[in-house]
C-alpha cells in the first residue's frame, strides 16, 4: 500500500464507537491478528492505522450490508446505548440523566432478523412516551443464530433481558414486543424469567445463573408479592405476526399456496433451511422423547410456567396480518380456530388507523381442562390443543390488512415498519400499539 504525501490527523477527543457482537469479534480477529496500530510506508510518507481507524473502516463496510456495525444517534432528541448486548434506545434528557423512565420495553426480531428491524417503532416509542420507556431493541438471535431453536434463543433472550436489569436498576415495569419467530421466543424468555415471590426456592435456584441474578437482583427483593419477570412487573406482551400455533398446518405457511404434497414437503425439509428452528415450527421435534415444544410451551411444566407467565402480565396483544403475509398464517398469527376469524363483513377501517380492521378485545377460554400432551398424529389435534392451551389467558387480536396498499405483497415485514422507505405503510400499526401501551 502506497500513500503518497500522506499525513494522518486524528480529534483530540475522539468519539468512542461500540461494536455490536459481530463487529465485536470480527474487530478482535482484526487485532489479534495484525496488532492495533498498522504502519504501511510508502514512497512519499507513513499511513498510521490505529484502533478507531479499523473501526470506522469496519463502520463503513457494516453499513454498505445494511444495518452496520455501529450505531450512533438516530434522529434529535434520541439517543442510542450500544453494549454487548443489544441497543438500548430512550430519550435524549434520559440519557443524560434529567429523567428517569422506569418501563423497559424489550424488542425481539424475528427469523434471520436483527436489532434494526425495530429500529422505527423504538424511535417513535421513544419520541411519544420520552420519560416513561427505555427501549432495549435485542441483539442475542441475530441473522443465523436464529437456527438454534426457540429453546436456545430463549434462553439466550433471558439472559440479555437480565443484563439489561442490571445496568438499568431504574427500571420497575417490562413489557416484551415481538415480531414473527421473536414471540415464539419472547414466550419461552418469560417463562424462563417467571418468578411468583411466595413460591421462591432459592436453593433450588442457586445452581442456575438465572436463578442467581433473580435472587440478586435489587429490584425483586424490594416488590410486593405479585409474579413478576426478572423482577419487574410484567405490563404488556405484544407480538407482530407471530406463528403461536407453527407452521404445520394447512395453510399456516402462506406462500405454499396450501398445497397438501408442498405443505408434508416443507415439514420434512424445514430442519435443512433453519436448523432446529424449523423443527420447531413444523411440531417435528421430539428431543428426549418429550412433545413438540411448542406444545409443551402451552401449559406450565415443573421446570417452565408459560401459561403463568403470560397471566402475569396486565395485556396480551396479537397483531395479525388478514391477507397478503406470505410467511405466517392468520390463524396461526391470531390464536384461532379457522370459523372464528372475523368474516367479510366484520371489517371495518379505521381513520385514525388505515390499516386496523378488526379489534377482538380480551377473549379467553372457559373451564379449560389440560389434555395429555401425548396426542393423535392429526394437525388438527395438535393445533387445537395449543389453541386451548394458549387461550387459558385472555388475548386481544388486532387484525390488519394492507390490501390496498402497494406494500402489501411484503406485509410480514410491513406490519412491523421492518424498513421505513419500503415498508412505511405500516406506521399506523406501529402509532396503534403505542397509542394503546399500558404504562
Amino acid at each position: 500500500m502506497v500513500a503518497v504525501g500522506y499525513t494522518p490527523s486524528f480529534p483530540k477527543n475522539p468519539t468512542i464507537l461500540n461494536p455490536t457482537p459481530p463487529c465485536s469479534r470480527l474487530l478482535e480477529r482484526f487485532t489479534s491478528r495484525f496488532g492495533s496500530r498498522l504502519a504501511f510506508h510508502g514512497g512519499g510518507g507513513t499511513v498510521v492505522v490505529t484502533d478507531r481507524k479499523i473501526m470506522e473502516w469496519l463502520k463503513r463496510v457494516g453499513s454498505r450490508r445494511g444495518g452496520g456495525c455501529f450505531k450512533e444517534r438516530s434522529m434529535r432528541g434520541v439517543e442510542i446505548e450500544t453494549d454487548s448486548g443489544g441497543e438500548d434506545v430512550l430519550d435524549a434528557s434520559a440519557a443524560q440523566g434529567k429523567v428517569s423512565p422506569e418501563h423497559l420495553v424489550v424488542m425481539v426480531n424475528g427469523l434471520v432478523g436483527s436489532s434494526a428491524d425495530w429500529r422505527y417503532a423504538a424511535e417513535q416509542f421513544v419520541k411519544r412516551l420520552p420519560d416513561k420507556v427505555i427501549v432495549h431493541r435485542s441483539e442475542c438471535n441475530f441473522s443465523k443464530l436464529t437456527f438454534d431453536g426457540v429453546d436456545l434463543m430463549g434462553e439466550r433472550l433471558a439472559q440479555e433481558v437480565l443484563a439489561v436489569i442490571r445496568r438499568r436498576p431504574e427500571v420497575r415495569k417490562i413489557s416484551f414486543v415481538a415480531h414473527s419467530l421473536g414471540g415464539l421466543v419472547a414466550r419461552y424468555a418469560v417463562a424462563r424469567l417467571y418468578e411468583h415471590p411466595p413460591k421462591l426456592n432459592i436453593a433450588s435456584l442457586s445452581g442456575s445463573s438465572i436463578g442467581e441474578d433473580l435472587v440478586n437482583s435489587v429490584q425483586y427483593l424490594g416488590q410486593p408479592n405479585d409474579a413478576r419477570i426478572g423482577g419487574l412487573e410484567p405490563m404488556n406482551f405484544i407480538t407482530f405476526a407471530t406463528p403461536h400455533l407453527g407452521s404445520k398446518g394447512h395453510k399456516q405457511l402462506p406462500f405454499l399456496c396450501g398445497l397438501p404434497f408442498l405443505e408434508r414437503r416443507a415439514s420434512q425439509t424445514a430442519h435443512l433451511l433453519v436448523g432446529r428452528t424449523g423443527k420447531h415450527l413444523f411440531l417435528t421435534d421430539s428431543d428426549g422423547g418429550k412433545p413438540p415444544l411448542l406444545l409443551q410451551m402451552v401449559n406450565d411444566s415443573d421446570e417452565l410456567r408459560f401459561i403463568s407467565a403470560l397471566r402475569a402480565f396486565k395485556r396480551r396483544v396479537a397483531y395479525a396480518n388478514a391477507n397478503y403475509d406470505h410467511m405466517v398464517g392468520w390463524r396461526t398469527s391470531s390464536i384461532r380456530r379457522q370459523q372464528e376469524l372475523p368474516k367479510a363483513n366484520l371489517l371495518a377501517t379505521d381513520q385514525k388507523y388505515p390499516h386496523i380492521i378488526h379489534v377482538e378485545r380480551e377473549i379467553s377460554e372457559k373451564n379449560y381442562e389440560k389434555v395429555s400432551a401425548v396426542v393423535g398424529d392429526k394437525e388438527t389435534d395438535l393445533e387445537e390443543e395449543m389453541i386451548k392451551g394458549l387461550t387459558q389467558v385472555p388475548w386481544e387480536r388486532i387484525d390488519v390488512s394492507f390490501q390496498q396498499s402497494t406494500q402489501r405483497y411484503i406485509a410480514h415485514s410491513t406490519i412491523q415498519v421492518k424498513t421505513y422507505w419500503l415498508n412505511s405503510d405500516g406506521a399506523d400499526v406501529v402509532f396503534h400499539m403505542i397509542d394503546n401501551f399500558l404504562l
